[in-house]
């Protein structure tokens, strides 16, 4: 059961109040003083090395956040994650004066202004929100096979257009440094989530300066994508996506008022990052956890938390049916201390959901275990009964996978597997439901092992073919997505170089591979660029890994890079239409100081002759935080 209290809960919202998370207001200062990295005598920054430095001062072996990245967040943010979020654990011996005094040292004293909102506020001829045409990007993977494509006509792009794309505009949100959340589109509406801002924006793009339809104000960050659909027996459009609190929002598209929230963890440890789906009555939601992350701390008794997939009421939010991806934790063995080990555990799923409505099947894919032993569903796919829930089949690929971020560092600590496969070889791209020439069916599934999968959906998910890129790692592989064109799905791959930029494993590339038959087609692979002030720009420049999902626009294939380029792709033969370096300083649309950084997750769409990309993604240690949301068009004629 959660411990927080509710005095807690109401400082917690207190405090994202003075961060300006309530609205357009004057100017706000978060609590605290000013405080400098370099400053050796601020009381917090022995806070910071005794709980913090670990894992932050080492983003690259513990998945961390880099402290650099920590400095450019909301008060509101690292005090959450503190005090009610993952961070928890490593503040629980802290008192209200410590964590005020650590956030001191890490973020100091903040000035956020949000009034450009009220400045961006749409005039009344824009203000309605026109949702009487269909979504080109309902979700995740955009339509019902999950396939990142969008025709000429609802991107109002060509191919040709690529080679003429210039920046239109940059808008940028103060003190945010993950821009990780896709939109969904409607018309020339962007419903936008921005996650560390903890608001939702509908953005209208019908002219060539956006405005602000609605917001939609979070007491808590966002973490995922915005699904939109329409709800059973009436003609009302909705949204649906998850906060870092484990709850699924659903709000009425036309006015961002909220109609539902609801809670679907079941325990601390639980999370929510793929994006929800609404079909029928009924919205999915799989259900990740972040136990990987804590559960090296030795203060932590690991593990007992792991994946499940749950349905909710569309109309209420009511819970329908939970899948488990494997029975409760039992205290398994003495861990070394007269603490025991808990297991099974693990199996997230921070895939966002593939329906199969012909089958009546939901696909997704799951992660490793966190401890011993590890179950048949780790590092799997999964296909549910879509009106129950009941595990249908599954696929494992790789058994006995059991992974502690800490453990990288520390193989030795008494949380540490000392059984099985230290891999995190995890299922988190979305899943796609191709068609091979023949009409059949086929399901493609990237692993962070580097390997690409197709699978039969009508034979238990048997292998058809698979394709190795490498031996993967636990920051390399296929990371977030895949997109599929008729005939060829594109497959990038990320890396987690070393100091001099090589990762043995595997190469940062995009394939292009061919549906039937599993051949590389064609190879992209970037190539460092740290030449100029890009070395101060980008400092780890050397992380050209490719990790988030592309997207298809007409005949190109455009994705993003974990150093910040934006490429296009001519889709048959891999010419490199457009690139163009994120990594930099902005001049926005709201005057608020923007910057870019990674591009990661699902960040790409497109519609009204734009092309949409999120700029920096802070979670990882190759790359650089940063708060713009870019807009790119076609040139205009001499």
């Amino acid at each position: 059961m959660r411990s927080t209290t509710l005095a807690l809960r109401g400082l917690t919202m207190a405090l994202w109040l003075m961060a300006g998370a309530a609205g357009a207001q004057a100017p706000t200062v978060s609590p605290g003083g000013p405080a400098a990295p370099s400053d050796a005598n601020h009381p917090g920054k022995a806070l910071y090395d005794k709980n913090c430095a670990t894992c932050h001062d080492h983003p690259l072996e513990t998945k961390s956040v880099p402290f650099a990245n920590l400095r450019g967040l909301r008060h509101g943010t690292i005090y959450y994650a503190l005090t009610r979020g993952k961070m928890k654990l490593q503040a629980s011996t802290l008192n209200e004066k410590q964590i005020t005094t650590l956030i001191d040292y890490v973020v100091g004293r903040q000035i956020t202004d949000d009034r450009w909102i009220a400045r961006m506020s749409c005039p009344a001829d824009r203000r309605k929100v026109n949702l009487a045409v269909p979504a080109s990007v309902a979700g995740f993977g955009f339509d019902e096979r999950n396939t990142r494509s969008l025709t000429r006509e609802q991107a109002g792009l060509a191919t040709a257009d690529f080679k003429d794309l210039e920046l239109a505009w940059a808008l940028a949100f103060p003190q945010a440094g993950t821009m990780r959340s896709q939109p969904a589109v409607v018309g020339n509406t962007l419903f936008l989530p921005v996650a560390d801002d903890a608001r939702l924006y509908a953005l209208d793009v019908s002219q060539p300066t956006p405005c602000i339809q609605w917001v939609y104000t979070s007491d808590v960050p966002l973490r995922s994508g915005a699904g939109y659909g329409e709800l059973p027996g009436s003609k009302r459009k909705v949204l649906v996506f998850n906060d870092v609190a484990q709850r699924i929002h659903m709000l009425d598209a036309a006015t961002g008022k909220l109609l539902w929230k609801t809670n679907v963890g079941f325990t601390d440890y639980s999370n929510t990052t793929g994006t929800p789906v609404l079909y029928g009555d009924k919205v999915f939601v799989p259900i990740s956890a972040s136990e990987i992350n804590i559960g090296g701390d030795p203060r932590h008794l690991c593990c007992t938390t792991h994946g499940a997939f749950t349905a909710l009421d569309a109309r209420t939010g009511r819970k329908v049916w939970t899948t488990h991806t494997m029975q409760d934790a039992k205290p398994i063995k003495d861990r070394g201390d007269g603490q025991f080990m808990w297991g099974p555990s693990g199996a997230p799923i921070w895939t966002s959901p593939l329906l199969d409505t012909k089958r009546g099947l939901i696909y997704v894919g799951t992660g490793e275990a966190t401890s011993a032993p590890a179950a048949p569903t780790t590092d799997a796919i999964l296909a549910l009964d879509m009106k129950t829930g009941k595990i249908r089949w599954q696929h494992q690929t790789i058994a006995n996978d059991i992974f502690l971020t800490a453990c990288m560092r520390n193989p030795a600590g008494l949380n540490c597997p000392h059984e099985g496969q230290l891999l995190d070889h995890d299922f988190g791209a979305t899943l796609v439901l191709a068609k091979r020439k023949d009409g059949r069916d086929i399901l493609l599934a990237g692993q962070k092992s580097g390997t690409l999968w197709a699978m039969d959906p009508d034979d238990n998910g048997k292998t058809v073919w698979s394709h190795s890129f490498g031996k993967g790692s636990p920051l390399g592989g296929i990371h977030w997505g895949l997109a599929w064109d008729g005939t060829r799905v594109f497959t990038p791959i990320h890396t987690m170089p070393g100091p001099d930029g090589i990762d043995p494993n595997q190469k940062a590339a995009l394939h292009a591979v061919d549906v039937d038959s599993g051949e590389v087609l064609w190879t992209y692979e970037p190539q460092p660029d740290c030449g100029g002030d890009r070395k101060q720009r980008v400092p780890n420049c050397m992380a050209t890994g490719l990790t988030g999902a592309p997207t298809i626009i007409d005949g190109a294939v455009v994705e993003g890079s974990a150093d910040g380029i934006l490429r296009a792709f001519d889709r048959q033969s891999g010419a490199l239409l457009f690139s163009y370096d994120t990594a930099r300083p902005y001049e926005t649309v709201n005057g608020v100081s923007g910057h870019g950084g990674g591009i990661d997750n699902a960040s790409i769409v497109a519609t009204n002759g734009y092309v949409f990309v999120n700029s920096g993604y802070g979670i990882m240690g190759g790359e650089r935080a940063g708060n713009v949301f870019l807009a790119f068009r076609r040139k205009a004629a001499p």
